[in-house]
């Protein structure tokens, strides 16, 4: 097959991007947490996060600032560590500039899905934030490409990458249709599903594929 624009591969840099988004993260939590800062009396929260109703208004910045926008401890310290996880290994892996492109580009749609969703569903002042979206995306990235790769569940039990991403992807979905948690889990369902038609158009990999050979070896 020839190769096509869509799945032209980059020149191999790595600079260690991943600090570099954790620091922003930090920041943006900082301003958010330790701060007053707002606009028109609006404060600063609402014009980062992804509000469905505001995008049609011109706001669509929101559709990557939202994945900077953390309110809770835990929920920064998870996603964070996730991203420090599984972002190092892959970038390292297909360099800075690829890892860049699929982070952002799996993040960003992955709101845009879960904005359409919201509105479609009458919700759109549904406040949508955090890096959830992109971190699935990685996570699935990371299950196709290194599906033998084991992580410790709940830091005590070994279990391989793409048994763990089915399952995570069975639970968001059924969260997303019958459980209502203030969890965004179309949004997370939408991250990994960015990531799948990723790997079907740029990396040329069926994760399909990978995960029945997965479970053929056992």
């Amino acid at each position: 097959m020839a190769n096509l624009r869509l799945n032209k591969k980059f020149k191999y840099v790595y600079f260690n991007s991943v600090i570099y988004i954790i620091a922003v993260n930090l920041v943006v939590y900082i301003l958010l947490n330790l701060t007053n800062i707002s606009f028109s009396g609006i404060p600063l929260i609402y014009y980062l996060s992804l509000i469905p109703g505001w995008i049609g208004k011109g706001y669509i910045w929101q559709y990557v600032t939202y994945m900077f926008v953390h309110v809770d401890f835990f929920h920064i310290l998870f996603n964070m560590y996730m991203l420090f996880m599984f972002g190092s290994m892959l970038e390292r892996a297909l360099g800075s500039k690829e890892f860049l492109l699929f982070y952002f580009l799996t993040g960003t749609l992955a709101g845009a899905v879960g904005s359409l969703v919201y509105n479609l569903t009458g919700m759109p002042n549904a406040v949508i934030y955090g890096a959830s979206g992109a971190i699935y995306a990685l996570m699935f990235l990371a299950s196709v490409m290194v599906p033998n790769g084991k992580v410790l569940l709940f830091f005590v039990f070994p279990i391989r990458l793409g048994v763990l991403i089915l399952g995570f992807l069975i639970i968001e979905i059924f969260s997303s249709i019958f459980i209502s948690n203030g969890v965004s889990s179309i949004v997370h369902v939408a991250g990994m599903l960015m990531a799948w038609i990723y790997c079907l158009v740029r990396f040329r990999i069926s994760p399909f594929k990978v995960w029945k050979n997965l479970f053929r070896r056992g």
